[in-house]
């Protein structure tokens, strides 16, 4: 049976990719290198939020301006390339995406030329109808845009869309093209924070899926 919104955009970091460990510990690398607190796994989830220099203003107790994020940006990636080989899909990715009945494609806020290759060394080159990552030299920034581009990309109008990720701002972008969010505890967000938005919360991404698949 064809959901009411027959496309799914997937999230990778967080969501797809269970790389929270290490996304924390280049975080911790980025505020190291200007002298700043280390935050753990659950400290991360409470306080992460985009734009990303907004987060690390927070924590670090001053603003970040372009000039510093850039850098701090610079340093976090650095971190993450280096142990990226560690990280594994979520434990029920595979299932998740088997079970979804329409079309689906991926959406990143990672480096897109990264990003690709990637996504085919876990093997997922053919699941999605088209793969975006980010096409800039810095991240951090919101992922509305990027995604009225990805779907642009497709030939989809955002009222046929959910997506699937693990944070907000994926709720606020599907939100901006008239698609629906479903939010996923696994990943970068505090699940209570999750649950506070008031759209759909799953604790597995099959469960996200099944959820995803009812929406109208």
């Amino acid at each position: 049976m064809t959901p009411a919104r027959p496309h799914l955009v997937w999230d990778w970091n967080g969501t797809l990719l269970n790389d929270l460990d290490l996304v924390v510990t280049a975080t911790n690398a980025a505020f190291a290198s200007v002298g700043g607190p280390a935050v753990t796994a659950d400290e991360h989830r409470v306080r992460f939020r985009r734009p990303i220099a907004d987060y690390y203003a927070g924590v670090l107790g001053r603003a970040v301006d372009d000039a510093a994020f850039g850098e701090l940006d610079r340093i976090f990636h650095d971190a993450y390339r280096s142990g990226l080989t560690t990280c594994a899909l979520a434990d029920d990715a595979a299932a998740a995406m088997a079970a979804w009945p329409g079309s689906q494609s991926l959406l990143s806020m990672w480096f897109h030329d990264e990003l690709v290759p990637a996504v085919h060394s876990y093997g997922l080159t053919g699941r999605f109808a088209r793969v975006d990552g980010l096409r800039a030299t810095v991240g951090g920034d919101r992922k509305a845009g990027s995604l009225a581009e990805h779907l642009s990309g497709l030939g989809l109008d955002g009222r046929a869309v959910v997506l699937i990720g693990d944070s907000i701002d994926d709720a606020d972008a599907a939100e901006s093209v008239g698609g629906r969010a479903v939010l996923y505890t696994g990943g970068f967000t505090d699940a209570a924070r999750l649950r506070d938005s008031g759209h759909p919360v799953a604790d597995t991404l099959t469960e996200a899926v099944a959820l995803a698949a009812a929406l109208r």
